[in-house]
């Protein structure tokens, strides 16, 4: 059986903060939590809200879950992450995501076209500002420095980082779905963010991580209610899975759904997204099976939720992310896990 870490995923802000993320950060610190995360959409930033916890606590680790790389240049992003890394003492996770053609074309104005060969050339160049042990060059074609193309003066000079990285190896995690997504994260990062995952299904993603480093994590977002209404407990679940698979992405195009139909739910998916696109959406949650959604979650009485504990122990999940504000739900599941 492995030992399961708890991390608190704090998400990005709705239409306004959230209150108390300093006292929330305190007390998951506290209670034993290993690493607490933000995360970024197209409104509050992944990065900042971290400064602010990173000043009020002095143990745990500090991630963005996720960073999407089309928001930042890479050598940006390694700006970011080693400022925060110098004042937090050593506590931070550089987490990293593509998005979607959605957020990353609608949004910040870039293409979304080759998002694997982007990542990989992305977190090449992150490295090589961690590392600081030559000026940072790279060939592109997504990235490529010095810049000489349309508009350059031709005049861009190979730099270094004028500040000495705190670690070179500061952790990089990324945010995967696809199989060749999840397999490149085994292959260049130190550790992956699945969006779905069920220990009851294991050999979804074997294949894809078998050649991760040593130390490799993984942290997958789970979802977590104590009551004794399993069924009522899923709901929240079912809405956000019936969301996700039915309305976040094109009709053609869903990762979310691609994944949840390689997880043996092709059907399930299918009709999720065509009540959706049929603007039945209450159809479409209370279509989302209560199997899938219970195997991806940790729901129902205490003793239910110890019990399906043991199955999680059994992957090679390394820590939960906890998806939760609520002070009294992050202690009483920090006294079950831990």
């Amino acid at each position: 059986m492995g030992t399961l870490k708890l991390g608190l995923q704090l998400g990005y802000w709705g239409a306004q903060p959230p209150e108390n993320i300093g006292a929330t950060a305190q007390e998951a610190e506290r209670l034993g939590y290993d690493a607490i995360f933000t995360a970024e959409a197209w409104g509050s930033d992944a990065f900042t809200p971290l400064a602010w916890i990173a000043a009020q606590t002095s143990k745990i680790r500090l991630g963005t879950a996720i960073a999407q790389i089309s928001a930042r240049t890479p050598t940006a992003t390694a700006m970011a992450a080693l400022t925060l890394d110098h004042l937090s003492h050593g506590r931070m996770i550089l987490g990293l995501g593509v998005s979607g053609p959605q957020v990353v074309e609608g949004w910040y104005g870039q293409p979304f076209s080759k998002p694997l060969a982007r990542t990989r050339e992305y977190v090449d160049i992150v490295r090589q500002v961690l590392r600081r042990d030559k000026p940072v060059t790279s060939p592109g074609p997504h990235y490529p420095l010095p810049y000489n193309g349309a508009g350059a003066w031709g005049l861009g000079k190979p730099l270094r980082p004028i500040t000495h990285p705190l670690r070179a190896d500061l952790p990089i995690w990324l945010g995967a779905e696809g199989p060749k997504n999840v397999a490149l994260a085994a292959e260049v990062c130190d550790g992956w963010f699945p969006l779905y995952y069920s220990p009851y299904r294991p050999e979804v993603y074997a294949d894809q991580i078998k050649g991760a480093r040593p130390g490799f994590e993984i942290a997958p977002g789970v979802f977590v209610s104590v009551s004794d209404d399993v069924a009522t407990a899923l709901l929240p679940v079912k809405a956000m899975l019936g969301f996700y698979i039915g309305g976040m992405g094109a009709k053609k195009r869903n990762f979310h759904k691609e994944l949840m139909s390689r997880m043996g739910f092709a059907a399930e998916a299918e009709k999720i997204q065509q009540l959706f696109f049929e603007n039945k959406r209450d159809e479409a949650m209370a279509a989302v099976p209560d199997q899938f959604a219970d195997e991806i979650s940790l729901v129902g009485p205490v003793e239910r939720i110890r019990d399906r504990l043991q199955a999680w122990k059994g992957t090679p999940v390394t820590m939960m992310l906890v998806m939760s504000h609520d002070m009294s739900l992050v202690r009483r599941i920090a006294e079950v896990v831990l």
